[in-house]
């Protein structure tokens, strides 16, 4: 089939990467200029395993373009993803301004053809009649364009544009560091529309990853797909992302109970886990979530609870559960250090989550933020971050090429990420290295035995 993808980030770059590896025809549109040339050369912008590796095939075999021409793309697809970003505002609602942007230039580009246009962006419930209505506008503007360089012909005269079309809402569900795994391996298909022809089509180009044919178990049953209204679609990729980021809430909530009466949270998430209504995903206390999703997502259904009348206290309660959360390992460290000013602390990890290179709305931030406040020095180790430009753009923390420069003359570190490799560290050399080895595990992540055979004295998150 013949798809468009308008916007490389996380999600548009690996929908369309995707999409043209199981055979599809794919162009992708970005407005960036240097991005769209990096992409031509075969090389993705955002760090993201397997992607690159998909990338360089798919343009190999001629199934994907990238190009910043709008109109080129709207004209090559039967299937227009929208796939810009939608950043949160300071109110909590969602920035929609580039999916008007994107929903008025395919407007503006339309012309004969039926198209299906994908909703991919994490959109306010209702976005659907929205983005159908930018489309009309973006069409009617288009008419009053040609109308008025018709050199004093009437309107009638003028062929009039003709754009067959149904919007579809189709969220995505993909982790940072697993999107391509995600993409091939998914839990369900979710489509909201009121069309059944365009669910047909969609369900047409899903085929190949419904079947399983690019799954890593291809045993497996067929992947669920779920056809819905639009306005459910959009209201279950919120509601999935503010259930997971509640849950989690709740299990570091635990955990600082857990460490006030002297019970292990490791244990308690376990025996938890066991239960079947419950499960074990998701229940791992540390200093919090964060990323581009979970503090987006949830702060724009508390808003849009706010505009029909509703206060969504319980979620509201998962957001202040999480901001004090983060400020957990600072507290750690004054009881073990007393006064922080004119000490080295070392962050283990920058990003907001392993495997990738995002550090929007990351745990680190705040704490090189407080840690600073407070008058400690800051030192990190990212296996991304220390090896890339990214390190330039931060403030009030010195970023070290390597974890023994990290511990070298530290107070104590701190885990904040929970990097597979960290778990294969010379431990031992890095506490000979220290002022004092002390190690405050944000994320539960590493074996307080091992550490403390080590040198260190090791500090968990409700252990």
């Amino acid at each position: 089939m013949r798809v468009c993808v308008i916007g490389t980030g996380y999600v548009g770059l690996v929908t369309g990467a995707c999409l043209a590896h199981i055979g599809h025809d794919v162009i992708c549109v970005d407005n960036n200029e240097e991005k769209v040339k990096l992409m031509k050369a075969g090389q993705s912008p955002i760090f993201e395993p397997g992607l690159s590796e998909i990338m360089q095939a798919a343009i190999q075999g001629g199934k994907i373009e990238f190009t910043t021409d709008l109109g080129a793309g709207v004209s090559h697809g039967d299937i227009l993803f929208i796939a810009v970003g939608t950043p949160p505002l300071p109110t909590g609602e969602s920035d929609t301004r580039y999916v008007e942007a994107v929903a008025r230039g395919i407007g503006a580009n339309l012309n004969g053809g039926y198209k299906v246009i994908v909703n991919k962006s994490t959109v306010p419930i209702g976005s659907g009649d929205w983005v159908r209505m930018i489309v009309l506008d973006g069409i009617a503007e288009r008419q009053k364009t040609l109308v008025a360089v018709g050199g004093g012909r009437t309107e009638e005269k003028l062929p009039e544009i003709t754009a067959q079309f149904d919007v579809v809402s189709n969220p995505e569900f993909l982790r940072e560091g697993s999107a391509v795994y995600d993409t091939f391996n998914p839990d369900r298909i979710v489509l909201g529309g009121n069309s059944s022809r365009a669910v047909a089509m969609m369900q047409e180009l899903y085929a190949p990853i419904v079947e399983r044919k690019y799954a890593q178990d291809q045993s497996l049953p067929p992947v669920p797909v779920l056809v819905t209204d639009l306005s459910s679609a959009e209201m279950i990729k919120y509601a999935a992302n503010a259930f997971l980021a509640t849950k989690i809430s709740f299990i570091n909530e635990v955990a600082n109970i857990c460490d006030r009466v002297g019970a292990d949270v490791t244990q308690v998430a376990k025996g938890i886990g066991l239960d079947s209504r419950i499960g074990n995903k998701f229940l791992n206390a540390g200093i919090g979530w964060g990323g581009s999703c979970f503090p987006k997502d949830v702060a724009a259904l508390i808003h849009t609870a706010d505009d029909y009348g509703y206060e969504a206290q319980l979620l509201k309660s998962a957001v202040c559960v999480n901001q004090r959360q983060r400020l957990i390992a600072v507290e750690k460290l004054q009881q073990a250090l007393k006064i922080l000013k004119g000490k080295t602390v070392g962050l283990l990890g920058l990003t907001f989550k392993p495997d990738t290179d995002d550090m929007r709305d990351a745990p680190a931030l705040n704490l090189i933020e407080q840690l600073n406040r407070l008058g400690a020095k800051v030192k990190a180790y990212d296996p991304i971050v220390s090896q890339s430009g990214l390190r330039d753009g931060l403030t009030g923390v010195l970023v070290e090429t390597d974890p023994e420069r990290l511990a070298d003359g530290c107070d104590a570190l701190v885990l904040v990420t929970e990097w597979q490799q960290f778990n294969n560290l010379d431990y031992a050399q890095m506490a000979k290295l220290m002022s004092h080895p002390v190690m405050i595990d944000g994320r539960n992540f590493l074996d307080p035995e091992k550490m403390v055979r080590a040198g260190f004295q090791y500090i968990g998150v409700g252990r």
